[in-house]
């Protein structure tokens, strides 16, 4: 497959990051991960495509997402920034904005759809709210695409990093911890 340019929004074109799409994990282990977490297989040929990850490791990503945040010098700057990221989402499959899918905990309507195993989980996930979908963009950034183990391993440093808990209102805190919760714990379903 021919690799796309993630541009992140208003950033120097110096901070392009080239990828080549990720196929999807196939197989019985996959089936098994679907069915044990009410993914219907109609679904799983829905999400075939991620721009997950962008760095080659969790810790990459999360020092990458504090230098990007260090470009801009208040919050008014920081928040278009994350909007504009949530635009960047790759596409969520209206077939899976069910009551199944929907991650409860937030106060806006947040849909997630897990797939892969232990070696590589992938995360697919869309918001009604803006700034929410740019939570979600970073919080996928950092976990999509790796292992259950890595996934364990990753504290979300990045949000204190760049400032991010102080200026969230406790219901966005509250979705974002939601949101990092579902992760972890199917990270650690597939761990076993």
């Amino acid at each position: 497959m021919e690799a796309r340019i993630i541009d992140p929004p208003s950033l120097p074109a110096s901070r392009c990051r080239a990828l080549a799409p990720a196929d999807l994990i196939a197989g019985k282990g996959h089936r098994d991960f679907r069915r044990s977490h009410g993914i219907s297989d109609d679904l799983s040929n829905i999400v075939t495509d991620t721009a997950f990850p962008l760095e080659p490791t969790a810790a990459e990503a999360q020092a990458a997402i504090a230098e990007e945040f260090g470009f801009f010098g208040d919050w008014s700057e920081r928040y278009q920034y994350l909007i504009d990221l949530g635009r960047k989402l790759p596409p969520f499959p209206e077939a899976a904005k069910t009551e199944e899918h929907r991650l409860h905990g937030c106060q806006s309507m947040v849909w997630i759809l897990p797939s892969g195993s232990r070696e590589r989980l992938d995360f697919a996930a869309v918001s009604d709210s803006a700034i929410v979908s740019g939570l979600i963009y970073l919080a996928l950034r950092v976990y999509s695409g790796r292992s259950a183990e890595e996934i364990l391993e990753t504290q979300p440093d990045y949000i204190a990093g760049i400032g991010l808990a102080r200026h969230l209102s406790p219901t966005r805190s509250n979705g974002l911890a939601a949101l990092l919760g579902y992760i972890r714990e199917t990270a650690q379903r597939a761990a076993g």
